[in-house]
C-alpha cells in the first residue's frame, strides 16, 4: 500500500461511516419511522450529508487522490482512488449549503410523496417536486462539461457511456420493432385466464410465500431482512446486510414477483467479495447492470416456465383454495399474460420498456425543455393513452406512482430498460454455456446464480457495465437480443408465427 493510499484510509472509512448513517436513515424512513418523525430525521440527515461532502470536498483529500493517481496501486486501490476523484469533482462544484438542503429536501420529499400518493393529490407534492427539480438542473449546470446538456450530466450518473443520443437510438429500436409486434400480440385472438392471481391472498401468507421463494433464488436471510415499503426497493450496508422490502394487495403475483425482483439486486449485493465491500467499489456496476440482475431473476428466471417445475406445488399448499386447481401451464401463462397497464411495476414483460420510454421522454422535457409540473398530470396520462392505450384515473396511478423524482432520481428510468436488455444479452450467451431450462427443472439455480456472481457479481465497480458485458459475451451491448428474446417467448405464448 502506498503512503498516500495510507494516508486517504481514514477519510475513506469516514465516507463510508457517513454514507452508512444516511442509508439506515432511509431505509427506517421507508419501512418503520412513524409519520411524524419526518422533519425531525431530515434535519439529521442533512447534517449528515453536510459531513460527507465536507471530507469529499476536503483539500487534503483531493492532494491525496493526486498523489495516488501517481503511484503505483493494485486493481482495487486504483478503481477506489478513480471513484473517489470522480465523486470529488462531482461535488467540489456544488456550494456545501446547497448540497445540505438539497440533501434534507429529498428526505422529505418521499415522505411528502408518499402522504400524495395515498390522498391521490399532486398539487400537495408538486412545490417540492419542483424545487427537486430547481435542484438537479442547478447541480447538473455546475458539473456540465462546456457543450454537455444536462440530462446527459444525469444520465452518466447512472450509466457511463449511455447520453441522450445513444439512449434514443436504443428506444427507437425497441418502438419500432415492439410496438408492431405488442398489436399482433392483442390482435391474436388468443385468451389468458388469470383471474385466480386476484383474491383473498392475505398478507400473512404472501409474506410466508415471499421468504420461501426469496430463499429459493438465493437471498441469505442471515445476511439479509424482507421489510414492507410503499415502492419495493432494495439497499444494503454491506455484503453482510442486505435489504429488501415489498409491499401486499389482492394480487398475489405483484408481491411474489416483487420479492423475486429486489431478491436479484440482494443477490448482487451478497455477491460482492469481501475486499470491495464497505469500500467506494463495493456496489453493482452501474444502475443498468443491477436491474439486469433483478429483472433476470424475475423474469428470465421466475416466468420461465421451467422455474415452476420443481416449485410450483408450494405455491400451491400455501394458497390451496385459490390456486389448487389451477394447473402449472395456465399460471405460468397467466403471469405471462401480456395486457397493456397503467402501473409500471405491474407491467408485463412485453410492454414494460414502454413505461420506461414514457417516463424518459417526459424526464428529457422536464431537464431539457424547462416543463413547468403542474402540466404532468396531463402530459403523463396522454402518453400513456398514445403508447399503450389506457388513461389513469387518479394521479396514484399516474405520475405519482414512483418514488425515484421524490428522491431527485432524475435520469435512473432508462436503467431499467437497459436493465432487461443487458440480462436478455446474458441469457442468450448462457444458454450457450449451459443447459439453462434444464437446471431451472432440476431446481438447480446455483448453478446459474454462480455464474452470474462470477462474471459480474464479484467484479463490483471495478469495471463497467458495458465492459463487462464485452468480456463475457464477447461482444459490446447489443439491443437485438432483447427484442429477439421477447418476440420469440411472446409469439410462441400467442401463437404467432415468427
Amino acid at each position: 500500500m502506498s503512503r498516500a493510499y495510507e494516508q486517504l484510509q481514514p477519510y475513506l472509512e469516514r465516507v463510508q461511516a457517513f454514507q452508512t448513517a444516511r442509508i439506515l436513515f432511509e431505509w427506517d424512513n421507508e419501512t418503520l419511522a412513524p409519520k411524524e418523525a419526518g422533519p425531525n430525521t431530515s434535519r439529521m440527515v442533512g447534517v449528515l450529508s453536510a459531513e460527507y461532502f465536507s471530507v469529499i470536498t476536503d483539500p487534503q483529500v483531493k492532494k491525496l487522490v493526486k498523489e495516488c493517481e501517481g503511484e503505483d496501486l493494485g486493481q482495487v486501490e486504483k478503481a477506489i482512488v478513480r471513484e473517489l476523484a470522480e465523486e470529488i469533482e462531482k461535488l467540489e462544484k456544488v456550494p456545501a449549503q446547497e448540497y445540505r438542503e438539497f440533501s434534507q429536501l429529498v428526505s422529505e420529499g418521499t415522505r411528502i410523496w408518499a402522504d400524495a400518493r395515498k390522498n391521490k393529490d399532486f398539487h400537495s407534492f408538486a412545490p417540492t417536486l419542483k424545487k427537486l427539480v430547481e435542484y438537479t438542473k442547478k447541480f447538473a449546470s455546475y458539473r456540465a462539461k462546456e457543450g454537455q446538456k444536462l440530462y446527459d450530466v444525469l444520465l452518466n450518473d447512472y450509466e457511463k457511456g449511455f447520453d441522450m443520443e445513444t439512449l434514443d437510438k436504443f428506444f427507437d429500436t425497441l418502438k419500432s420493432q415492439l410496438v408492431p409486434f405488442l398489436k399482433k400480440v392483442t390482435d391474436s385472438g388468443t385468451e389468458i385466464r388469470d383471474d385466480f392471481l386476484t383474491g383473498d391472498y392475505s398478507e400473512k401468507d404472501q409474506e410466508a410465500i415471499g421468504r420461501i421463494f426469496a430463499e429459493y433464488v438465493g437471498f441469505d436471510f442471515d445476511r439479509g431482512v424482507m421489510a414492507v415499503s410503499a415502492h419495493p426497493f432494495t439497499t444494503n450496508l454491506h455484503n453482510k446486510d442486505v435489504r429488501i422490502t415489498t409491499s401486499y394487495n389482492r394480487h398475489v403475483d405483484d408481491s411474489l414477483f416483487s420479492v423475486i425482483h429486489e431478491s436479484g439486486h440482494a443477490i448482487y449485493e451478497m455477491g460482492i467479495p469481501d475486499e470491495l465491500t464497505q469500500t467506494l467499489v463495493g456496489g453493482g456496476a452501474s444502475m443498468g447492470m443491477h436491474e439486469s440482475q433483478s429483472r433476470f431473476f424475475e423474469n428470465i428466471i421466475g416466468r420461465n416456465q421451467a422455474f415452476w417445475v420443481p416449485v410450483y406445488k408450494k405455491l400451491q399448499e400455501q394458497f390451496p383454495s385459490q390456486l389448487g386447481d389451477v394447473s402449472m401451464d395456465d399460471f405460468v401463462k397467466a403471469i405471462n399474460k401480456v395486457e397493456p397497464s397503467l402501473i409500471r411495476t405491474q407491467a408485463d414483460e412485453l410492454t414494460y420498456s414502454l413505461h420506461v420510454l414514457i417516463r424518459y421522454e417526459i424526464e428529457k422535457m422536464i431537464i431539457e425543455e424547462d416543463l413547468d409540473v403542474e402540466k404532468l398530470p396531463q402530459i403523463w396520462a396522454d402518453k400513456y393513452e398514445e403508447y399503450l392505450g389506457v388513461r389513469p384515473k387518479d394521479v396514484a396511478e399516474g405520475v405519482l406512482q414512483d418514488i425515484h423524482w421524490s428522491q431527485g432520481s432524475f435520469g435512473y428510468f432508462p436503467s431499467y430498460a437497459l436493465g432487461s436488455a443487458f440480462g436478455a444479452q446474458l441469457y442468450h450467451y448462457m444458454k450457450g454455456q449451459m443447459d439453462f431450462e434444464g437446471l431451472l427443472r432440476a431446481g438447480e439455480i446455483r448453478t446459474i446464480r454462480e455464474f452470474l456472481r462470477e462474471h459480474i457479481h464479484r467484479y463490483g465497480k471495478l469495471k463497467t457495465s458495458r465492459q463487462m458485458l464485452k468480456e463475457v459475451t464477447g461482444e459490446d451491448f447489443n439491443p437485438q437480443y432483447y427484442v429477439d428474446y421477447l418476440v420469440e417467448k411472446y409469439g410462441e405464448l400467442y401463437k404467432i408465427a415468427i
